[in-house]
């Protein structure tokens, strides 16, 4: 499943906010070094109940608008 998020570094607490038909993730973590990055992964694999490694940011590595793909299979063929 392909996901267009976009993040909000710096918040109160970690939680994913659905608006229309993207979400909206809040971190707790400054964009900096990857470390937001990292907890988009985790706070993405809580909320829909997926390993980590089944999370992949594929585009806007450094932008607040990402596209990130799911893989609810289990399927690391990809990688």
């Amino acid at each position: 499943m392909i996901l267009n998020i976009r993040v909000i570094p710096k918040a109160s607490r970690n939680f994913v906010k659905e608006e229309g038909g993207s979400f909206k993730v809040y971190l707790t973590q400054a964009p900096h070094e990857g470390l937001a990055n990292k907890q988009l992964i985790e706070t993405l694999s809580g909320h829909f109940k997926v390993k980590k490694y089944q999370v992949r940011i594929i585009k806007g590595g450094k932008s607040r608008n990402k596209t990130v793909e799911i893989d609810a299979t289990g399927n690391t063929a990809g990688k």
